[in-house]
């Protein structure tokens, strides 16, 4: 079932008196439970769809539905509540609150909804415990290192357990052996909680991770492909593995 549908997307900026076209006729569907890669060089446009994606930015033309909702003629005070509502958040910079602790943080999309401060706080140590940061709850951002931030952001964009999940560039920041950490981390939670998970990047390795990978350059998309997630094979062979080891038994 779809959760996502683009329908013609366009968005041209007008710089001095010429025309720059960032997305030309975009066209898909991202289905839920999806984990979409869209993947890109810097410049091909994959960060201003994202941005379409999320509501932050208006299309020239066209129009995205989330959930049935055409986003892209919601008011603004319409679409801030659709986004708390609907919508989680995992950013390359992390963007966590430097003043507040790993547990005050995972907790705040909670109080934007209202919920009484000791019971979002549970909610919000279980969520850092299954991110295994259960022992980093009362730290703050300058208390831990990059991929524990990132955890932390997790951990944030799915505590309220969005129906999707947007992420832009999201281990940008960390090396090789976090990036590999993070990601399996990412799948897991939208495994788990059957959560779509929309990603920008221009790592190929990254790309390994989806679902689907989306191949886009200056503002078209060239390509669609189906992929069978890393995660996925990783989980499968270590089934296999098992299997041997008790057949050799």
């Amino acid at each position: 079932m779809a959760i996502i549908e683009i329908k013609d997307l366009r968005k041209t900026y007008k710089l001095g008196n010429e025309r720059v076209h960032a997305l030309k006729r975009i066209n898909l569907t991202i289905e839920k439970g999806e984990i979409c890669c869209v993947l890109g060089t810097s410049g091909s446009g994959k960060s201003t769809l994202l941005n379409m994606l999320a509501g932050l930015e208006k299309p020239t033309k066209g129009s995205v539905f989330i959930k049935g909702t055409e986003i892209t003629k919601l008011s603004e005070k319409k679409l801030a509540r659709f986004r708390q509502e609907n919508l989680g958040f995992i950013f390359q910079s992390y963007n966590l609150l430097n003043q507040l602790t790993a547990l005050e943080n995972v907790a705040m999309p909670l109080m934007f909804k209202g919920m009484p401060r000791k019971r979002r706080e549970k909610i919000a140590a279980k969520m850092l415990k299954s991110v295994s940061l259960d022992n980093r709850m009362k730290h703050k951002p300058s208390q831990m290192s990059g991929g524990q931030q990132q955890r932390v952001g997790i951990a944030r964009a799915f505590v309220t357990k969005p129906s999707v999940i947007f992420a832009d560039e999201p281990t940008g920041n960390l090396d090789s052996h976090t990036t590999e950490d993070v990601m399996k981390l990412m799948v897991e939670m939208c495994r788990k909680y059957n959560l779509t998970l929309v990603l920008v990047t221009h790592d190929l390795g990254i790309s390994e991770y989806a679902d689907k990978i989306v191949h886009i350059i200056d503002g078209e998309i060239t390509s669609v492909e189906k992929n069978i997630s890393k995660y996925d094979l990783e989980k499968v062979k270590v089934k296999i593995g098992e299997r041997i080891e008790i057949n050799e038994k």
